[in-house]
């Protein structure tokens, strides 16, 4: 598995999720590699996206001999996963032998439209976790200078992108989060464009809600992990 953390472009590490990778990589029994990424505003997009790249490439070349296995999982979580999104899209359609050998993707509260979402644009001051003003700012840090069209811009927006021959993906979301309409409306674009994708919803979830409860988090995590082994035996 290969994971790229949140943190809104802005901050985080891959350390941060080890404790995540640890539980997948012993319910699941897969290898799993941290990818770090430069990050905003010193270092503006597309830069997070290329490092991303980089480190799948990376990966793809050595996992035979490190793990024992060409399959490979990306996964990421609210900027890791817009991330892990916008990665296969350049997979896709620059890597194609690489992108073959994706067997699915875990993709859990992405921001996949810039262009602000209905649930997003209702989001204000006092919305739990990601109130309207962090969501202002990661995106002013992350995407400087966007005019009222960029946004949309399918190398910045994924949700704006030809989504066929892509992996199969699972969307995991909570009903309180201002990104929920992005992970509602990719699983259905995802599908719409031929491809695999299964939704969770979550009731009551806010933004990360699954590493704010430790009960939550662990069936969080362990419908990931079941989902992924299930792809890798089928």
């Amino acid at each position: 598995m290969i994971g790229m953390h949140g943190g809104g472009w802005c901050a985080g590490t891959p350390a941060e999720d080890d404790w995540l990778n640890d539980y997948y990589a012993g319910r699941s029994r897969i290898a799993t590699v941290g990818i770090g990424y430069r990050l905003a505003p010193e270092h503006p997009m597309p830069a997070a996206v290329d490092d991303c790249l980089a480190g799948v490439l990376w990966v793809a070349e050595h996992a035979a001999a490190e793990s024992g296995t060409e399959r490979l999982l990306p996964h990421g979580a609210s900027a890791g996963a817009h991330l892990a999104a916008a990665t296969l899209l350049r997979l896709r359609d620059t890597h194609p032998r690489v992108a073959a050998r994706i067997a699915a993707a875990g993709l859990l509260h992405g921001a996949y439209d810039l262009s602000g979402t209905p649930s997003r644009r209702l989001a204000d001051d006092r919305t739990l976790v990601l109130p309207a003003h962090w969501i202002r700012g990661f995106a002013a840090n992350a995407f400087p200078g966007l005019d009222a069209e960029r946004p949309r811009d399918p190398a910045l927006s994924p949700l704006h992108a030809q989504l066929d021959g892509l992996p199969p993906a699972l969307f995991t979301v909570g009903s309180l989060d201002p990104l929920l309409d992005d992970s509602l409306f990719m699983a259905a674009r995802w599908r719409a464009a031929g491809n695999h994708a299964d939704l969770d919803v979550w009731p009551g979830g806010v933004h990360g809600f699954n590493t704010l409860a430790p009960r939550t988090g662990r069936a969080v995590a362990a419908r990931v992990s079941s989902w992924f082994s299930a792809r890798l035996a089928s």
